[in-house]
């Protein structure tokens, strides 16, 4: 996307607090001295074959968008593409009910949307929200001295795929793994605003490597992640090992090389290939002061967001990122 738009002019606006200079998840735009808007819009092609699960998942992960700015979502629009001449309705029906429950959960409301005819499905919500001018937090914020929190596991792309090529079980999936994934970020955010949070974004499809780079540029700082504490969701790892990957995994691997990057510890290949695995609907990477960052951390803990963690954290030194 940044190739294809690289040249265009953009309209310049001093109420646009955000636009995509910094990669950020959303936009921002000032309406008045109390209120900004928040706009985002995401869709997926199905991660499982159930269309609730489907509907659950890409809801989440559109409304996380929201939250990673420090906002609060009010409407959200379905963005639907649906083979109506080769699907049931029914299935549709369910992609739209678990895509509903979410925006109901999050406390907004679906006002419409937009389908057409396409011949895989594809869903997901433009999602619009509210922040405080004076409170927005971007991915462009964090400091030195700052720790580093996330708060969902890592590697849900490898297992949507081995779930399709049989070598993981659905069952285990629906069980164990994808509560998790479809769970709105909304407990994490308000715990963490709390806390004088520097910078915020939900790690998705450049894995957590490629939205750290993301964090490393737009702030200006050296970031170090511990790997031994980053949480995997379970088989994840396996599934490298029985060589099952994502069409992404090369793709993020490119992007983040073309940035410093040190790894100051020996990594295994599946190793390697969790920290480019592609998330959908992932969790929250907070960076805030590291006093803070022990304490949001019980926090979330005691809420019933078990698997955050800290994971790395902000230090002096020139642009870039470091994996130990």
């Amino acid at each position: 996307m940044s190739d294809a738009l690289h040249g265009l002019n953009f309209n310049r606006d001093d109420n646009l607090l955000v636009g995509i200079e910094t990669s950020d998840d959303a936009a921002v735009y000032k309406i008045s001295a109390d209120v900004a808007m928040v706009n985002t819009v995401d869709f997926i092609t199905p991660p499982v074959d159930d269309p609730y699960w489907f509907g659950q998942v890409s809801a989440a992960n559109s409304i996380s968008d929201v939250y990673s700015m420090g906002g609060k979502p009010l409407t959200a629009l379905n963005v639907v593409m649906f083979p109506s001449g080769h699907l049931d309705m029914g299935i549709l029906k369910e992609i739209l009910r678990g895509g509903n429950d979410k925006v109901i959960e999050a406390g907004a409301c679906l006002v419409g949307g937009h389908t057409v005819d396409d011949n895989e499905p594809k869903y997901g919500l433009c999602v619009n929200g509210i922040v405080h001018p004076d409170r927005i937090i971007t991915n462009a914020g964090a400091k030195n001295g700052d720790a580093l929190i996330l708060t969902k596991p890592l590697g849900s792309g490898v297992l949507f795929n081995a779930v399709r090529s049989g070598k993981f079980s659905m069952r285990e999936m629906e069980r164990e793994i994808l509560p998790t994934i479809a769970s709105l970020n909304k407990t994490s955010i308000d715990k963490a605003l709390v806390y004088n949070v520097h910078a915020c974004t939900d790690i998705t499809g450049f894995g957590i490597l490629g939205h750290l780079v993301e964090v490393v540029l737009g702030s200006g700082v050296t970031v170090r992640v511990d790997f031994s504490a980053l949480p995997f969701y379970q088989g994840a790892a396996d599934m490298y090992k029985k060589g099952e990957t994502t069409g992404s995994n090369k793709a993020n691997k490119a992007l983040v090389a073309r940035h410093p990057l040190r790894v100051e510890r020996e990594l295994l290949h599946h190793e390697q290939e969790l920290l480019y695995n592609p998330q959908t609907s992932g969790g929250l990477l907070l960076a805030l002061p590291k006093e803070q960052a022990v304490i949001l951390l019980k926090d979330l803990h005691d809420a019933g967001v078990p698997d955050a963690s800290l994971i790395g954290e902000v230090v002096s030194g020139e642009v870039g990122l470091v994996v130990s």
